[in-house]
């Protein structure tokens, strides 16, 4: 049997059971790669429940990189016997399974061509400590350190992870020193090591931070000045709103009194939610909320009502996998139709996609001002592989010296210089020809400035109307102001300097990953070469449809069942649909290169024949 060799490129997988305390072993296990200086990406995959059910752990380890998922596991830890048949199964020719073999492998997880490296954790646990839960817990630390061995990770690294962990318990940092040493211990003493797959110290993550978007998302909020969440909890959007609340804690106290200056409301549904975000905002407030899909069908009624009565707001929406309550935590990208088009009537809404942590950082800072600035929601769509796993990013940023763009806001001497013209306010008109008209704050001024809030017809004025001709005005200006928004959106991503084929590909979020690694698979094994495009908003820049227009084929990326994003592009810019070609994955997973690389030379190659 030929194994697997190679230095920083392998995938280790851990199978646990959920709620044994192995999240903490196995995150220590991807941040001693980090810090040896090694690009890693961890994906944490659970259950929806708390019921004791299978759970995986996803380490990738790329020097070139590569950061996104990638077919087949090099090294697989399992400990959890309820899913051993298929954790073997998932294991590459040549590989390696570590288990616990304190008992004897059943010969149904017996593969000829697999490496077995049986480790006796509960007997090493049964040995060291006499606490049940401790030879639960210290179990974990023990495979730490035997892979920690294996894969020649250098120990002090994993001691300093430890010590970092444990700083606020420090009576708990000998022991588990201990507990990873037995594993460094029974691995020195029984196999040969390190394995033909290892790493090796590198300095390729500079100043490089290992964050989540949902928590990225949250600092950009505080840090774009808002001070209102409405909310209700839903997975995978839940920890966003929580980093909101943490971070404001730190940065929303006032100095001098102690007061928070923050108010986070939990509503009894999203709905309601939202409908907190629309007042507070509406008051001249900063406010936003955080969904996921089935709140994001909830809330349409006030999307609608924000949409037309042109009301700020911001929204995020960390997508997962349905219909209905589908797979609360499987990742996918399949709410695009439902937010871009969320409620009934002539309706549209702005969309920023993030690809990683640091843009859902800095896109969230820009959706407020957006939002502002347009009057309008604006809906952050990241997803649950974002949103809730830990990735590789560039540091957080803010510039202090950015000032918040409130928009098109009368002060009172505004409206009294109006007044002195001869002039009318009218919160819905179209003053200077780009669609977006002035509005006033509450109590700006005690006679001028007031207007009535509705979502039924109104005029400029924002009088009630019945009239069919001057709706279809308010419908005309309010299309004004969506081609205006194509104007100031965050631009697509090229990644040529000009156009070197004919062949286009078009991705976003977190399919962003696994394309670019597909793309350099395309041109080095299969002789492709293809030009490539990420989307980061909806309404589109000129430059996509100029984009699409300068190749006779593009295959665009997306984690969804229906195209979604095809069907974007199709509707808005009047593509050929046969131009476009589907490239996707709805499995609840990360699509993976090979997926998409599979996908793209396929199809070519169906046309030469």
């Amino acid at each position: 049997m030929r194994n697997l060799t190679g230095v920083n490129d392998l995938v280790v997988r851990f199978a646990n059971v959920n709620g044994t305390g192995s999240a903490s072993a196995n995150n220590m296990f991807a941040m001693s790669i980090f810090r040896m200086g090694i690009p890693m990406t961890a994906k944490n995959i659970f259950p929806s429940n708390i019921q004791g059910l299978p759970t995986w752990y996803e380490v990738r380890v790329s020097e070139k990189g590569y950061l996104g998922r990638r077919e087949g596991v090099d090294i697989m830890l399992c400990v959890n016997p309820q899913s051993m048949k298929q954790d073997v199964a998932s294991v590459k020719p040549g590989g390696y399974f570590l288990y616990d073999n304190t008992k004897n492998l059943h010969k149904d997880f017996i593969r000829e061509d697999v490496n077995y490296i049986g480790i006796p954790m509960i007997g090493i646990c049964m040995r060291l400590y006499s606490d049940a839960r401790q030879r639960q817990l210290f179990k974990n630390m023990i495979y730490v350190g035997a892979l920690a061995a294996l894969l020649d990770i250098e120990l002090e690294v994993v001691k300093g992870i430890i010590a970092d962990e444990f700083k606020k318990k420090p009576k708990l940092i000998e022991p588990n020193v201990q507990a990873m040493m037995a594993g460094v211990t029974y691995i020195k003493e029984n196999y040969e090591h390190p394995l033909g797959l290892r790493v090796e110290r590198r300095d390729l993550v500079g100043d490089a931070i290992v964050i989540d978007g949902n928590t990225a998302c949250g600092i950009g909020a505080v840090y774009a000045g808002a001070t209102v969440a409405g909310w209700y909890p839903i997975t995978p959007s839940t920890s966003l709103v929580e980093a909101f609340a943490k971070y404001s804690n730190r940065l929303r106290v006032d100095p001098e009194t102690g007061l928070k200056k923050v108010a986070i409301v939990q509503a009894e549904d999203e709905l309601a939610a939202f409908g907190m975000v629309l007042g507070a905002n509406w008051n001249g407030a900063r406010a936003f909320t955080a969904t996921s899909g089935p709140g994001l069908s909830l809330m349409n009624e006030f999307l609608g009502l924000a949409y037309f009565a042109e009301i700020p707001a911001v929204l995020v929406d960390v997508q997962r996998g349905g219909p209905s309550t589908g797979m609360p935590t499987r990742t996918q990208q399949s709410d695009l139709l439902l937010a871009a088009y969320a409620s009934h009537g002539d309706t549209k809404h702005v969309l920023l996609i993030p690809s990683n942590p640091s843009e859902c950082f800095d896109f969230m800072a820009d959706a407020f001002d957006l939002a502002e600035r347009l009057q309008t929601p604006i809906i952050v769509m990241t997803d649950l592989d974002l949103g809730m796993n830990e990735h590789l990013s560039a540091p957080l940023k803010w510039d202090d010296a950015r000032r918040y763009d409130r928009g098109k806001v009368y002060t009172a001497e505004d409206l009294d210089a109006l007044s002195a013209m001869g002039k009318q306010f009218g919160r819905y008109l179209d003053v200077d020809g780009d669609g977006i008209p002035y509005r006033t704050l509450p109590a700006t001024h005690p006679t001028k400035g007031s207007f009535f809030t509705r979502g039924t017809s109104h005029d400029e004025y924002a009088r009630y109307t019945e009239d069919g001709v001057k709706n279809a005005q308010v419908l005309d200006r309010l299309t004004k102001k969506w081609d205006t928004a194509k104007e100031i959106l965050p631009l697509p991503e090229f990644y040529q300097a000009q156009n070197e084929s004919n062949i286009g590909m078009i991705f976003f979020g977190t399919t962003t990953y696994a394309a670019l690694e597909a793309i350099d698979l395309l041109k080095q094994e299969e002789g492709i070469t293809l030009d490539a495009m990420r989307a980061t908003a909806f309404p589109f820049h000129a430059s996509v449809e100029a984009f699409i227009e300068a190749h006779d084929q593009i295959f665009v990326i997306e984690q969804n069942r229906d195209a979604q994003f095809r069907t974007l592009l199709i509707n808005e810019l009047e593509i050929n649909p046969k131009k476009l070609i589907k490239v996707l994955n709805y499995d609840g997973m990360p699509i993976t290169a090979d997926a998409i690389r599979n996908g793209i030379a396929k199809h070519l190659e169906a046309i030469k024949l």
